[in-house]
């Protein structure tokens, strides 16, 4: 281990002697060089005149023609005239809620073939002004051109949340069955799901009592192509052997409609139905040497007309 360190030691002052050997004597004995005097000297100020912008303000046009129309971009609304023009002596814009909307909305013109051939309508049509609506309500089945079953309601409605309605007013049923006046009170709405529910309890005027529960649901398989399930029941707190309806639930329907909306406000549909009777609805319809249940195929058209 010595001998190692001492045979570095010589190799490295060995190195250091032939370096001195190889380096100039005129550079080893350059004299020191004064840099004193190459310091850069600091930059004059600059003084940078004031700018009068007087001369920049802008000026009015000469030409009154030359400036904007101010109705230019209104579509032709004025403040003082037209369809949201401003009463007298009233600040207040005319918004959406203050005018009147209407509709037609026939949600089911059909013809069904299978165990009863009828002609079945359902339509609504209602004036609706804010968060208040009058609406009618017409349901029904035509057989061999005689009223079989109608129904028709006039209800004022409003609104108490951004997808449910209140719904008050009177029922009338007409048809082959005994004529019967109802008051009805219920509600109307978006569920969760988009799944479309009507309820409306009836108070009749001889003391009978009914609720009615009806859901829709809208699957849309395309743009246009729109796949319709439903669902309706009838309940009675009492029988009526006169009308042929039992106490409890009486009857049940369902259904299927497959439509294509060629526009939104018309759409041809076929479809298939189920119905069903129940309880003493169902004894009084075997009494009567009728089917208490049965299936039928549905073809019509759904459109509707707003302003």
């Amino acid at each position: 281990m010595r001998n190692s360190k001492h045979s570095v030691c010589l190799f490295t002052a060995a190195s250091l002697f032939c370096a001195g050997l190889l380096i100039p004597e005129p550079l080893l004995a350059q004299p020191a060089v004064d840099h004193s005097q190459h310091a850069t000297p600091a930059p004059a100020p600059v003084t940078t005149p004031a700018v009068d912008h007087s001369q920049h303000m802008m000026t009015p046009s000469s030409d009154a023609a030359s400036a904007r129309d101010p109705h230019a971009y209104s579509g032709g609304y004025q403040r003082g005239s037209g369809l949201y023009a401003l009463a007298q002596g009233n600040g207040q814009l005319h918004m959406a809620d203050s005018h009147r909307f209407g509709a037609v909305i026939i949600d089911q013109l059909e013809r069904t073939s299978g165990d009863d051939e009828a002609t079945i309508y359902d339509l609504q049509a209602w004036i609706s002004q804010g968060y208040q609506r009058v609406t009618l309500k017409a349901e029904g089945d035509i057989e061999e051109r005689t009223l079989e079953e109608s129904r028709t309601e006039l209800l004022w409605t409003r609104a108490f949340s951004p997808f449910w309605d209140t719904q008050l007013g009177v029922r009338h049923d007409t048809g082959a069955q005994p004529d019967q006046s109802w008051l009805a009170l219920g509600i109307q709405g978006l569920a969760p799901y988009w799944l479309e529910i009507d309820a409306t309890a009836y108070l009749g005027s001889s003391g009978q009592t009914s609720l009615r529960l009806d859901a829709e649901y809208e699957l849309l398989l395309t743009q246009h192509l729109i796949l319709q399930p439903s669902a309706e029941l009838n309940l009675y707190g009492k029988r009526d052997a006169e009308r042929g309806v039992g106490s409890g639930l009486s009857d049940v329907t369902v259904g299927m409609r497959l439509r294509y909306e060629f526009s939104r406000q018309f759409a041809p549909y076929v479809g298939v139905e189920w119905a069903g009777k129940y309880g003493d609805s169902k004894e009084f319809m075997r009494a009567a040497g009728e089917k208490n249940s049965g299936t039928r195929w549905v073809a019509g058209v759904r459109f509707w007309l707003s302003n």
